[in-house]
This record gives structure tokens, C-alpha cells and sequence, in this order.
């Protein structure tokens, strides 16, 4: 390393050191103390920009700066980047090829919210808290668990399989499903139907971009046939 990189290098040492040091007490009030933090995190990153000794990925420091700080939060805080973002909207939003399931990644492992209805996990008897530990053999827990990890590994072309093995309260051992890939369908509406002569049921088993148009639709049948009080069973809905 020269001299001048040499410098430039100790100068960002400095300079941050200082930065994270400072006490911004002195200038800023405790209402505006968030904007002091928000300021601290800019002249940080433009530091590193402007000063750090070798040429930064501006992209992915920022993202993993955004990973960090969500962690601080809850478990339920993450980040999703542009990529995950789509794939994650395609059950909303369209259809897709899968096993079937909603899940959330929980301390590094993949919990099952709800299996589909309709769909191949569902018909395999999937159950909501459901642990997916093994994907074919490949252990599916730790630091590398993201969603994107997630749904490349479960799902894929139609017709194809795939082994998950799930750990279930209750049982000792893993339980091994074999499950057949099939399109997922992505409609909220699951019943409407007169249960007797004043009273509707609606069945709403999920939330997605087309719920508010397929109940309207289902309400206003029911309203055709006399319907004056409703049943809106969301049992099992995890949510969207």
C-alpha cells in the first residue's frame, strides 16, 4: 500500500471514529435526536464514498446497512430486495408453480403460516407451524435461509417433485413429504352460498390483489338472492 493510500485510509479511520464519538446531543433537542442519527448515517456512508481506501459496492453496503438496522427491530421486520420483492408479490399478484405454502423465516428456520388451499401441500395434510428443516437433502435452517433460498429450492416446473422434511410438535422423528409441484391457485374466494333463506357465507381463505373484486362480485349475488345478514368465515386466512 503507498503513502498516499496509507493516509487516506487513517484520515477515514478518524474521521468515522469521530463521527460515531460525537455526541449530537449539543446541537440537536431530543424531538429532532432521530434526524441527528438519520445525519450521522449519511456523512458515515459519504466518508466511506469519498475517503475509504479501496472502491466500495455502493449497492450493497447500503442494502446490508438496511439488513442490519431491520434485525434491531423484531423478527418480523426484514428486507426484501427488488428481486425477492417480485417473487414474493407473484401470489398476489399471479399465478405460479410450487408446493403451495405461505411461510415466514423464523431465527433462520422456515415455518409454515397456512398450506394453499387446494393446493399440494394442502392435500398432503401440511399444517400451519410446520418447520421445514430438510429440501432434498439440503439443509434448509441457518444464515443462508432468505426468501429467495426459500423459493428457489421449493419451487419449479410442474409435475416436478420435491422431498421437504418437517419437523412437527409432537413427533420425535422428521416427517418426510414427497411433493408434486403444481400451478397454485391464487383466488381468495373459496365458498358463497344462501345458508338459509336471509343468511349468506362468504369463505375468504386468503388476502391477494383480486379479494376485494371477487367479494364484491360474491356479495352482490347473495344480495340478488335476499341475502340480509352475512357469514364471513376467515378461518385459516393467514393473511396477505
Amino acid at each position: 500500500m503507498n503513502h498516499k493510500r496509507l493516509l487516506k485510509l487513517t484520515s477515514t479511520i478518524i474521521l468515522i471514529s469521530i463521527l460515531i464519538s460525537f455526541n449530537y446531543s449539543t446541537l440537536f433537542s431530543q424531538s429532532t435526536n432521530f434526524r441527528a442519527e438519520e445525519h450521522k448515517l449519511m456523512m458515515t456512508l459519504n466518508h466511506i464514498y469519498n475517503r475509504y481506501v479501496d472502491t466500495v459496492n455502493a449497492k450493497s453496503i447500503v442494502e446490508a446497512a438496511i439488513v442490519g438496522m431491520l434485525k434491531e427491530l423484531d423478527p418480523h421486520s426484514v428486507y426484501l430486495s427488488g428481486e425477492e420483492l417480485r417473487k414474493a408479490n407473484e401470489p398476489l399478484a399471479g399465478s405460479f408453480t410450487g408446493i403451495g405454502v405461505e411461510f415466514n423465516i423464523m431465527k433462520d428456520t422456515i415455518m409454515v403460516v397456512s398450506a394453499i388451499p387446494g393446493g399440494p401441500s394442502d392435500k398432503l395434510g401440511i399444517m400451519p407451524g410446520d418447520k421445514i428443516i430438510k429440501i432434498d437433502t439440503i439443509n434448509a435452517t441457518g444464515k443462508k435461509v432468505t426468501n429467495s433460498f426459500v423459493m428457489k429450492q421449493l419451487r419449479g416446473p410442474k409435475g416436478s417433485k420435491v422431498v421437504v422434511s418437517i419437523y412437527r410438535r409432537g413427533f420425535k422423528e422428521l416427517l418426510d413429504f414427497e411433493i408434486t409441484r403444481d400451478k397454485i391457485p391464487i383466488f381468495s374466494l373459496d365458498a358463497s352460498y344462501m345458508a338459509s333463506k336471509d343468511v349468506g357465507y362468504i369463505k375468504l381463505s386468503r388476502f391477494a390483489e383480486s379479494t376485494m373484486s371477487e367479494f364484491h362480485k360474491a356479495f352482490q349475488e347473495l344480495q340478488a338472492k335476499g341475502m340480509k345478514h352475512l357469514i364471513l368465515d376467515l378461518r385459516y386466512n393467514s393473511g396477505g
